[in-house]
């Protein structure tokens, strides 16, 4: 699911008075939200296990990380946001779990707490980098690019994100 989510891009539906409707693109994939929906369909284990699994693929050369791939990615200024999965899957399947009945408001907090440690690790990682002048980059614009400009749509797809694992699990009979 995480691997199809990277290739999808994020779109806002808005309905018009005409046949085609608009679609606004997000600065984001459906990566992060996949990521989030596995830990709240499956539990902070299967989660875990699926952000391992998915980091491991991608740091042996398979392209499925939006630069690409390979052991070298450890040193880009994305590597600090993708190591964020594992506490990330982690944090929001245990807030699921935590969560009685199938809460939409509390369910679109576990996502955003899950969107917020991605950030804070990523943050993290290219402040680090920045001070050791591991990129050409300034800090400000490492923080614009990898930050700013992807956590507003990251956090506008919650809400959804949280439905949808409303309907998956009333599908799937997953209490």
């Amino acid at each position: 699911m995480i691997l199809v989510g990277g290739l999808v891009p994020a779109l806002i539906f808005i309905p018009k008075l005409n046949y085609f409707p608009n679609l606004i693109p997000l600065t984001t994939t459906w990566q992060i939200p996949s990521l989030l929906l596995c830990s709240m369909i499956f539990g902070p284990k299967s989660a875990v296990i699926a952000s391992i699994a998915y980091l491991t693929i991608g740091l042996v050369y398979l392209p499925i990380f939006h630069g690409g791939g390979s052991i070298g990615y450890l040193l880009t200024p994305e590597f600090g946001y993708l190591a964020g999965f594992v506490p990330a899957s982690l944090m929001t399947g245990t807030l699921t779990a935590r969560t009685k009945k199938n809460n939409l408001i509390g369910l679109t907090f576990a996502a955003m707490a899950g969107v917020a440690i991605i950030q804070f690790i990523g943050i993290i990682n290219i402040v680090v980098g920045a001070i050791n002048s591991r990129w050409t980059q300034s800090l400000y614009e490492l923080m614009i690019s990898y930050s700013f400009s992807t956590v507003l749509s990251q956090l506008i797809l919650c809400p959804a994100i949280a439905l949808i694992a409303i309907v998956l699990k009333k599908m799937f009979f997953i209490k």
